[in-house]
């Protein structure tokens, strides 16, 4: 069928390839028991949540029902009731749209754009990880126990710097701390690892060392250490204000770290404060492991817009495998946007494009050529007119 005779939200399913997705319904067996709802149906139901903005389960099948000629375009029969929604987040296994947003994350990341500037500098993969804890009532999630009154879930992501995207993510309770979700992830030798100072662990960073892995923090502002060597900084960069090889002290920490490692101490001018970094790259100019910590801003950018553009921070369900599947599908709803957002010709802001979108989700229009030319301008616009002579 000709692309101008579907919906823009008919064409974003397309961009999903159907026989992948068979194959993990297949592996996950996820269509079982589905209550006459398949899983096309409830990811469908899911990502359309996400991209028009509905607050509940009523607002998505209702969304959905008033399509009504084009869910056959969608591949949906009918649109799901709203109890058989309830029961299929409750009973559904996440898995599925876990390993969904991984296997479209390998599909579209060669087509991503990709960031050029430090990655290609140092030819590595740059790799950025930190934590963003979503709150919940305790009175409604109380398996998300966070605090005595709050409840919570974290999300632990792993950054593709060149990409803007997690290459890997974890959902935990907000108890959990982030050197132990860390110590559960591998990273490939010779890339680089950016993290903060919540994820300095003396035996993890021994690990990663000793995996050639190149790691970038922070130093604790309670760390013993001695200096080794000093190194004069380059006047071109007067936000390094020292350069120095250390060795750490402390009984316990000196033990799990017996190595060598590296101290840059930047002035960082736009919050007016110094920050120590902590580093196994001895070689590396200080500047390049300045501006390698200066590249974490990216996660904040990838939660901040998680945060205000997606459906997460109310949930339409209350158990934990409810917030999964609504987590995952932001997320994969949020790759999606990023593919259209790199492969357009129009220079699109992230919330930009989502707001356009959901105001034209069902408008029937070839998705490229609306991604492309988003505003229509009159070609012969009419003369001013004067109302008084």
């Amino acid at each position: 069928m000709s692309s101008s005779k579907l919906g823009i939200f008919s064409q974003v399913l397309q961009l999903i390839d159907r026989n992948t997705f068979s194959r993990l319904v297949k592996k996950h067996e996820s269509d079982k028991h589905s209550k006459g709802i398949n899983t096309w149906t409830h990811f469908v139901s899911m990502l359309f949540m996400q991209l028009a903005s509905a607050n509940s389960l009523r607002d998505i099948t209702n969304g959905l029902r008033s399509a009504t000629g084009n869910l056959n375009h969608f591949g949906v029969l009918r649109a799901p009731c709203k109890s058989s929604l309830s029961y299929l987040n409750k009973h559904r296994s996440s898995d599925i749209f876990q390993e969904l947003y991984f296997e479209l994350f390998d599909y579209f990341e060669p087509s991503l754009q990709k960031r050029k500037q430090y990655a290609r500098r140092i030819k590595r993969k740059i790799f950025i990880m930190d934590s963003s804890v979503i709150p919940l009532s305790l009175s409604l999630f109380d398996w998300a126990k966070f605090r005595t009154r709050k409840g919570a879930v974290k999300l632990h992501a792993v950054l593709d710097y060149s990409t803007g995207l997690p290459a890997y993510a974890v959902l935990t309770d907000g108890k959990t701390h982030d050197v132990r979700a860390a110590k559960q992830t591998s990273f490939p030798a010779e890339s680089v690892l950016v993290v903060d100072r919540a994820y300095v662990d003396y035996q993890w960073l021994a690990d990663l060392d000793s995996s050639r892995v190149i790691f970038v923090t922070r130093l604790k502002s309670n760390a013993d250490i001695a200096v080794v060597d000093k190194f004069l900084t380059n006047e071109k960069h007067e936000h390094i204000l020292s350069d120095e090889d250390i060795e750490l002290t402390g009984f316990y920490s000196s033990r799990k770290y017996p190595g060598r490692l590296r101290v840059v101490r930047v002035y960082d001018a736009e919050n007016d404060q110094t920050l120590t970094l902590l580093t196994n790259q001895l070689s590396w100019t200080a500047d390049t492991i300045s501006q390698l910590y200066k590249a974490r801003w990216a996660v904040e950018v990838f939660f901040k817009h998680l945060k205000q553009l997606f459906r997460v921070k109310t949930f339409v369900g209350t158990s934990a495998n409810a917030v999964r599947i609504q987590m995952w599908c932001s997320m994969i709803s949020m790759l999606l946007i990023s593919h259209l957002k790199s492969k357009a010709d129009f220079k699109w802001n992230l919330s930009n494009l989502i707001t356009f979108l959901r105001i034209n989700l069902f408008v029937k229009i070839d998705l490229w050529e609306w991604v492309n030319h988003p505003i229509n301008e009159t070609a012969n616009a009419p003369p001013e007119q004067t109302l008084f002579t």
